[in-house]
């Protein structure tokens, strides 16, 4: 089965908000062997939704769409559509008390706004698709010829607790054929770009064969995610494990995990099996190293504590770097860095210290050191390592970059201990 979605709301043409609806259904679908074969989006206006749903009934003859089922006066997904199909609106007296219950749950003063009425309005021959996680009934309109619209909400959390409740449930129904899927598995890598990750991968860089390879670059390294279609659900697996396989025969050393795996937690995980502790000294990053660390649950059992050492009198007093070395090499250099790392070791009473120090602009570079130069260190066990890169990016990604550089040589260090 191939459906089109289409999302409504003014908010998503003006990029006010994030059309997150389109992603989600397009996983969930896929999963389920159902292919979306066109997104669009639209506005609020009456002429707008019932141009973009027609277009993608007449061209698929199944739609799904998300948004303008809410009670105030942009809400108009319901009267659009039913115009397309013929069919006039009803007051459907059900969901008006369904409504005035869960009003009354909410003890608002006043009780339920006269407003909310137009909830209750439903297309004549609609299925009420119910709603469990908010007020808004979804909506499934389809004439004689078998071609069909389902309504959904526009609130996240309502749409997709709708889409596994009722949604999905009765696509799945009317999907002839052995149930196949598309299925995809993502690898995440660190420490090396996409260009060189394609031709380290060799034959390997458009994927094995039936399984077409996509690069995924980010502040977090670069995802590469394998996919395959029309398969069943064991079937697929099988492919999509061996796939992996071969790409980390080739490149095994730069992954860190699969699907949404943290970095950070990979970095505990470590650290808890060697039985270390790890404290962080940062500069450039303010922090956001031990924040990565500490947003893991669990974290406490390894992670210390950490030192913000931003002014240069922070770094020689509460950490030990030598005036020296400031003054000689700076405070961003690698020479500072391990010095940082060595510090926040002895200061902790840990094995493990970590240390950035950096330019993360958009000012204070210089020829020799421009936005972008930033220098980690990394103490293990007495071993330090360190290393300088050059970040790309505004302020935010670059220090975003610096912290999972520091997770990476981390793991690197741990992994090769």
């Amino acid at each position: 089965m191939n459906v089109e979605v289409v999302t409504i709301g003014d908010e998503l043409l003006l990029g006010f908000t994030v059309d997150t609806n389109a992603a989600h259904l397009a996983r969930e679908l896929a999963a389920a062997g159902i292919g979306i074969v066109r997104r669009s989006t639209c506005g609020d206006a009456p002429d707008q939704i019932a141009a973009a749903v027609k277009e993608a009934l007449d061209r698929t003859g199944a739609v799904i769409t998300t948004g303008g089922l809410g009670p105030t006066s942009d809400d108009l997904t319901k009267p659009s559509i039913a115009a397309i199909f013929g069919r006039a609106m009803k007051f459907d007296d059900a969901i008006w008390e369904e409504l005035k219950i869960r009003w009354k749950s909410y003890k608002w003063p006043g009780g339920i706004p006269e407003s909310n009425k137009t909830q209750a309005m439903i297309p004549e021959g609609a299925v009420i698709l119910k709603n469990r996680h908010g007020s808004a009934p979804g909506i499934w309109l389809e004439d004689d010829r078998g071609r069909w619209v389902a309504m959904l909400p526009g609130v996240p959390r309502e749409m997709r607790g709708m889409l596994a409740d009722e949604l999905l449930p009765r696509v799945r129904a009317r999907a002839t054929g052995t149930p196949v899927v598309v299925a995809s598995l993502t690898l995440r890598t660190i420490g090396i770009g996409e260009s060189a990750l394609a031709d380290l991968l060799g034959p390997l860089a458009k994927g094995p064969p039936g399984l077409p390879l996509a690069y995924l670059p980010s502040v977090e390294g670069t995802d590469l995610r394998l996919t395959t279609r029309n398969s069943s659900s064991d079937v697929a697996l099988e492919k999509l494990r061996a796939g992996a396989a071969q790409l980390r025969a080739v490149i095994g050393e730069f992954v860190y995990g699969e699907e949404k795996t943290d970095l950070a937690a990979v970095v505990l995980d470590l650290l808890r099996s060697r039985g270390m502790k790890i404290a962080v000294a940062e500069s450039c990053t303010g922090g956001l190293l031990g924040a990565r660390l500490t947003a893991i649950a669990g974290s406490s059992d390894v992670v210390v504590g950490g030192v913000i050492a931003y002014a240069n009198e922070v770094k020689e007093s509460k950490l030990g770097v030598r005036s020296e070395t400031l003054r000689d090499f700076g405070a961003v250099s690698e020479e500072t860095a391990r010095e940082m790392a060595a510090g926040v070791c002895e200061r902790f009473g840990v094995a493990v210290g970590a240390a950035i120090t950096g330019i993360a602009g958009p000012g204070g570079g210089t020829p020799e050191k421009p936005v972008g130069t930033v220098c980690i260190a990394i103490s293990a066990a007495g071993a330090i390592k360190s290393t300088k890169v050059q970040m790309i990016g505004d302020r935010d990604e670059i220090r975003r970059r610096s912290a999972q550089a520091a997770l990476n040589l981390v793991r690197r260090a741990l992994a090769s201990s």
